[in-house]
């Protein structure tokens, strides 16, 4: 990681909306506030904090969560990763990592030994970075109706 200032990894809060939608739109190109806002006020209740990443006191990246609630038979030792960003600028410098592996130590206080994610298999940089993140097709699924 070749990053000057010290990354600090802390809870995301509602107060990082502007800094998590202009990441998000910096990414997407689209402009999501109200998106933003609604999952991040259910990250704040949700029992497993999310985080941000923040260099000199800016957000640069965040992941957001969630252990199942038995949703379809899905036991609570399961969590889905829902959401990472990372500011293009400091991409590929370990952020993603650095947040994945705080996000794997919450999860296992809470008992979860299962993580997923879903990614496109057509995304081969994403599927790298996950291969490198140790995870692997796992038993589940997905299933989609298109109408």
């Amino acid at each position: 990681m070749d990053l000057v200032e010290p990354v600090k990894l802390r809870i995301l809060t509602l107060r990082d909306l502007d800094a998590v939608a202009e990441i998000d739109y910096s990414l997407l190109g689209k402009k999501r506030i109200e998106y933003w806002e609604q999952k991040l006020e259910r990250a704040e209740t949700s029992g497993v904090p999310s985080l941000a990443a923040e260099i000199g006191g800016r957000v640069i990246g965040f992941i957001l969560g969630s252990v199942s609630g038995w949703e379809y038979g899905i036991p609570d030792n399961i969590a889905l990763i829902d959401t990472l960003g990372v500011a293009k600028e400091y991409q590929k410098k370990g952020i993603a990592q650095l947040l994945f592996k705080e996000m794997f130590s919450i999860f296992r206080k809470v008992g979860v030994d299962t993580i997923y994610v879903f990614v496109d298999w057509k995304k081969r940089e994403l599927l790298n970075f996950f291969d490198r993140m140790k995870f692997r097709r796992g038993d589940m699924i997905n299933l989609e109706l298109k109408f």
